[in-house]
């Protein structure tokens, strides 16, 4: 990174200098690397501590970087394209499937839920977690609800609890033949559960995707997957696989 003159500049300071740091991340560093300490990066440019400190808050907002307690501040690998096409569409689950089964348990939906999928408001369903990693880090939650009607062959003797079971819910599920999907988008903050399993403070921002799946004539199935939004962009169309560029050469989606 080398030094450049930021007083004539008419923008805020912290601004320009985020984006010059953006241009020496594209250049200079690689994913994961360690930057410079503050004291040193607020050296080189000329700057207050202060403004470099607005201008990495910025840029870590921006999921360009990644504070990491006794590490430092490091670079983020590129935002994870999520894609909404209108493609062919598959169940959870499948071969190019990139979600994680974590456990699987039998309990009664929240309301909204209950209502979505048609069930009856003390009847239990299946509700199996999962979780998504990015270059070694969480970048989203999910939870598939499925009604017992889904899935009647299950049987709990071959899988009776945790991962096992949801794969094996998973698996029956993949009989069925799916109509459509139906998705929903929303931006809210991450609860104290999805926090925690994200690695973010509660009320950081997320991306909430709600999917139904339908067979049938019914909805078999209902996802709603949370992911942080400093880590994941949307992507439309039709093209699941999205090459996402992150700097001054990245591409609309």
């Amino acid at each position: 990174m080398g030094t450049t003159q930021l007083e004539s500049v008419p923008e805020p300071k912290y601004w320009h200098l985020k984006t010059v740091l953006s241009e020496a991340l594209d250049s200079e560093f690689s994913v994961g690397e360690i930057l410079p300490n503050e004291r040193d990066l607020a050296a080189r440019f000329g700057v207050a501590r202060a403004t470099l400190r607005q201008a990495l808050e910025q840029l870590e907002l921006e999921g360009r970087l990644q504070r990491r307690r006794g590490v430092g501040t490091t670079v983020a690998p590129p935002r994870m394209g999520v894609s909404l096409g209108t493609g062919p569409h598959t169940w959870p689950g499948g071969p190019e499937d990139a979600w994680q089964p974590v456990d699987c348990t039998a309990a009664v939906p929240p309301a909204a839920v209950a209502e979505a999928l048609e069930t009856g408001p003390e009847e239990s369903v299946h509700i199996v977690r999962r979780s998504r990693v990015s270059h070694g880090r969480p970048v989203a939650a999910e939870l598939l609800y499925i009604p017992q009607s889904s899935v009647p062959e299950l049987s709990g003797i071959d899988a009776p609890s945790g991962a096992a079971r949801a794969r094996a819910v998973l698996r029956e599920l993949q009989r069925l033949d799916q109509e459509r999907q139906e998705n929903a988008v929303e931006l809210g903050s991450a609860g104290a559960d999805d926090a925690k399993e994200l690695d973010r403070l509660p009320g950081a921002p997320v991306l909430v995707v709600t999917t139904r799946f339908v067979a049938a004539g019914r909805v078999a199935a209902l996802s709603v997957a949370t992911y942080r939004a400093d880590t994941c962009r949307l992507t439309f169309g039709d093209a699941g696989g999205v090459e996402i560029h992150a700097g001054p050469e990245r591409r609309a989606s």
